[in-house]
């Protein structure tokens, strides 16, 4: 599985995010690819004014995308769910 992490330098949520997820790259096996929404071309994921947003692929397909600040479990869930 990869995740797809869009977010900015200048967002508080996504800080908060990230400590979720180094935490649970520490336990399951996803690839992560960091966007930053300021400078990389974002439009293909069709991206709000909410961050951060994690896309979840398999097979190259989205299969999940969560928006806005996330706690481990919340991520977690997520990951469980496509094992």
């Amino acid at each position: 599985m990869k995740i797809i992490k869009i977010s900015a330098i200048w967002c508080p949520a996504c800080i908060i995010t990230n400590n979720a997820l180094n935490k649970l790259r520490k336990i399951y096996n996803f690839e992560l690819e960091e966007l930053d929404y300021d400078i990389d071309d974002i439009s293909e994921y069709n991206v709000g004014d909410i961050l951060p947003v994690l896309v979840f692929i398999k097979d190259n397909k989205e299969i999940d995308r969560l928006i806005g600040e996330k706690n481990y479990k919340e991520i977690e869930e997520v990951l469980k769910k496509y094992e």
